[in-house]
């Protein structure tokens, strides 16, 4: 894989075939059974995306033995060592791997976070990663007319304070409410000067992963709905960018959901959330006025098959025995890739 390959198995962009089955999937607590990785070594994928809190390992002190510990047992999880081992990887982390519960650019122990996350992904010594702040990262796998980018924000390392709601556990507000103080940021001014330039790579088809929520929409936890300015000029840098095929992927949410919006000026957005691969909210329950069909609140992992002949990319969500819960067709044309 390209410089963003975070694993030994990962092999290069250059020469290899196209992309057309990719799996992703987040929230996966190393203390608690993770029977859906047979069904994901089934499937077979040419790539996974892990996209956070791919360990739970809060800490509150500059040992982080808490996050220690969480890898340690992560390493020891057959199917997670399997996958890691024999399928090219790429992994960007959110709160918990992170170190603390919906933290954000705060964090005091934020530095010894990403050493260890760095240490238990294998990112070589070399990596841009290693030299400045956060972990986003971007690859281009595939040969021209067949390329996939992948982007990976990150969403904690710079972010702002996010504005507690006035009416906690209240439906719509369960944590936050939305912020729209011009002076708050999700990405930070680096990150955001970075996604522009690397949205103007050439690639056919995009997967841009934000750890936490992007279009959803009636609830009151972690998205980028928090900061509206913020979602808004995420839109806005997609468009002007002029990049086609950008599709989302996020997760941190414990239940599994498809949606899809129109920004203004834009194509249409689809974004498939897939969490948890072992951490679920079985009684989750909240409007979703973009959302593609009901949440699917049982243990999930997303896919993106790829027919890059009929032009078309199929996005669904599938359970612990590999079968398809959720899906969406959708063509190449409604995502503005060229034949």
């Amino acid at each position: 894989m390209a410089a963003a390959a975070l694993a030994p198995s990962a092999v290069k962009a250059q020469g290899r075939p196209p992309l057309t089955r990719i799996a992703f999937g987040s929230c996966a607590d190393q203390a608690k059974p993770q029977p859906i990785w047979d069904a994901v070594l089934a499937y077979k994928p040419d790539l996974f995306i892990f996209m956070g809190d791919n360990v739970y390992g809060d800490f509150s002190s500059a040992d982080a033995i808490n996050l220690r510990r969480a890898y340690d047992l992560a390493s020891d999880i057959t199917g997670y060592s399997r996958l890691r081992r024999e399928v090219p990887h790429l992994a960007v982390w959110d709160d918990h791997d992170y170190g603390l519960n919906d933290g954000g650019g705060n964090f005091a122990h934020k530095d010894i976070a990403k050493d260890l996350f760095l240490k238990f992904w294998d990112v070589p010594a070399g990596d841009v990663r290693r030299g400045r702040g956060g972990i986003y990262t971007a690859s281009i796998i595939g040969p021209p007319g067949m390329r996939v980018q992948v982007i990976l924000l990150d969403v904690r390392w710079f972010r702002s304070p996010l504005k507690p709601t006035d009416q906690r556990g209240a439906p719509g507000k369960e944590r936050y409410v939305p912020d729209p103080d011009p002076a708050k940021t999700m990405l930070g001014p680096e990150q955001w000067e970075w996604l522009a330039a690397e949205l103007r790579q050439p690639a056919e088809l995009r997967l841009l992963v934000s750890s936490t929520q992007v279009l959803a929409e009636g609830h009151g936890w972690e998205r980028w709905g928090n900061l509206p300015l913020e979602r808004q000029k995420l839109f806005d840098t997609i468009r002007d960018s002029g990049a086609k095929g950008v599709v989302l992927l996020s997760g941190d949410r414990h239940v599994g959901a498809l949606y899809r919006e129109i920004p203004p000026g834009s194509y249409p957005l689809y974004e498939v959330t897939s969490s948890g691969l072992n951490m679920v909210y079985w009684a989750a329950k909240e409007p979703g006025p973009n959302r593609l069909g009901p949440l699917y609140a049982a243990a999930n992992f997303g896919v993106a098959d790829i027919d890059w002949w009929e032009r078309k990319l199929t996005l669904a969500l599938r359970d612990e025995g590999g079968n398809t819960r959720r899906a969406a067709v959708v063509a190449f044309d409604d995502l503005g890739i060229s034949a």
